[in-house]
Formats: C-alpha cells, structure tokens, sequence
C-alpha cells in the first residue's frame, strides 16, 4: 500500500517560499522561479520547491496547477519559467513556443508515472484490461458484472480535456476514440480519488501518488496483470507507464537550469519517492 500524501494541492494554488531564486525579479530583490501546468504532479512540484528553497535562500519558486494544458499554454505565453506537464508536447504547441520566443522548447523528463486504474476498496474485482477499460470509457461495457463484478452500473470519473493525464489515456486506452456521454469530468486527480472513494460503483484514473483510500488495480495488456508497482513502471512493463516532464522556451539558463539540474540530482529524485512518484532509473 502506498503512504497517505497528506495535503493535496488542487489547481491554481500557488506555493511560495520563505527563500528565493530563479528566472526574474522577486520581493525584496529575490529571483524567482515559477513552475505552471499538471495537477498529477503538483504535489511534487510544490516539495521539490520547498526543499529547494530551504537550500538555497535568496531563491523564490511559484509553484501553481491547473492541467498540463494550461501550463504549456503559460509557457507559450510567457506566463511561466517552467511548464510541469504529465504528457509530451504535441508538435503544434513546440511551434509556437519557438514562433512566440524564438527558441526551440527544452524538454526534460523528471520523473515517472503509473497511470492507476482506481476503484473503491471494497470492488471484488482483482485487475482489468486495457480493452475492457476502454469499452467502459466509450460506453460498450456499463455493468460491474461483465468484467467479474458485482450487477451494479459503472459510474466512470475522467479529467478535463485540458489534463495532460486526460490526453494520454485517451490516447493510450481508447485509442482516441471520444469518452462516453455518460463519463463524469472533474477538476483534478485528488477530484477523482475523492469520488471514486465514496462510490463503490465507480472507477477512475490518474497519478499513481493519490492513489490513497482506493484500490489500484493492476492493469493486463496483452499478458498477465501487472500492478503498477516502481519496479514495473521503471522497467516499463506496466502498460500505463509515463514520464513526467519539466518544459522550457529554449534550454535553461541561471537559476532555472540551477534548479533543474538539482531536481535531477540523487536529493531532488529521492524527493520523488518520499512524495509516492517514482523516480528516474539512475544512470
């Protein structure tokens, strides 16, 4: 079982530090760095600044939420020194990055990810497929029964379209076939994590490190069920296995790259696992 993360930072809620540093001018003469973009990972967003800043004073990281897509849109705006975002950007977007800034757009993976497939604790149900989650979430399978569960109708949560995790299971698990009408959107991972914990009919997805009061059920490909464990998300041999990644205008400079290059060190990795992420394979 994974440890309870505690405080769950929703979209749009900003982080500051007592100490400062980064891309522009802060309080006081303070540089200051701001990180925009997945709610899947600000959680992690929100400690790496915290640590960071207790290391570094004179330094000052925003850290806020809001989807992916609002992070990338941040950063081809200006808005942002650091989009976070739980999928790849798409080639459109680096467009307009480079046409906005002039620059090509850096991109750095910082961490790992299980998609988890939640359903509430007391679901008899053992594991599930990819092609049975993607019948669910275009509407051929809507009874419990038909994947080995009780008569009871599927009530299926999703993220909003603007959630890089939404893209990705649309992509990864539905082949980007459109989600099912009857599919109930929130606002956020710990949105879902939320529902799907009150309602023993439910079932949704999102980041493996809110996977707390919940079932994470392992997850069948092609082969047997594989539970998405470190070992199996490192290694890739959990089908939802994803990076997460850090997103710049143009490779990073001062206090930023500074920054990044201790989120990638051993400390800002082990930052991940004492958070429930998974860290990157160490080189």
């Amino acid at each position: 079982m994974r440890k309870s993360i505690g405080t769950i930072f929703v979209a749009g809620v900003m982080v500051w530090g007592a100490a400062c540093g980064g891309g522009g001018g802060g309080p006081e003469g303070k540089k200051t760095i701001t990180v925009k973009g997945s709610d899947t990972m600000v959680i992690l967003g929100q400690r790496w600044a915290e640590t960071y800043m207790g290391k570094h004073p004179g330094v000052s990281i925003q850290v806020t939420g809001g989807g992916s897509g609002t992070g990338i849109a941040a950063l081809i705006n200006g808005g942002t020194d650091i989009c976070e975002s739980s999928r790849p950007m798409k080639e459109n977007e680096r467009a307009q990055v480079k046409q906005r800034h002039g620059k090509d757009v850096g991109e750095i993976p910082v961490a790992l990810d299980g998609v988890a497939i939640y359903v509430h604790t007391s679901n008899p149900i053992k594991a599930i497929s990819k092609s049975q989650l993607k019948d669910i979430y275009t509407g051929k399978i809507s009874s419990w029964r038909e994947v080995g569960g009780a008569e009871a109708r599927i009530v299926a949560y999703s993220r909003e379209n603007n959630s890089g995790t939404y893209v990705f299971f649309k992509e990864h698990v539905l082949g980007n076939q459109d989600f099912a009408n009857t599919t109930q959107t929130l606002p956020g991972t710990a949105a879902v994590v939320n529902a799907v914990s009150k309602d023993p009919a439910s079932i949704g997805y999102g980041g493996i490190a809110y996977s707390s009061g919940i079932k994470a059920l392992p997850v069948k490909d092609t082969g047997e069920p594989i539970p998405p464990s470190l070992q199996n998300v490192q290694n890739g041999t959990y089908p939802l296995s994803r990076n997460l990644f850090f997103y710049t205008a143009g490779a990073p400079s001062g206090e930023v790259k500074a920054f990044i290059d201790w989120v990638l060190s051993p400390e800002g990795q082990d930052v991940c696992e004492k958070v429930g992420y998974y860290p990157l394979p160490k080189r």
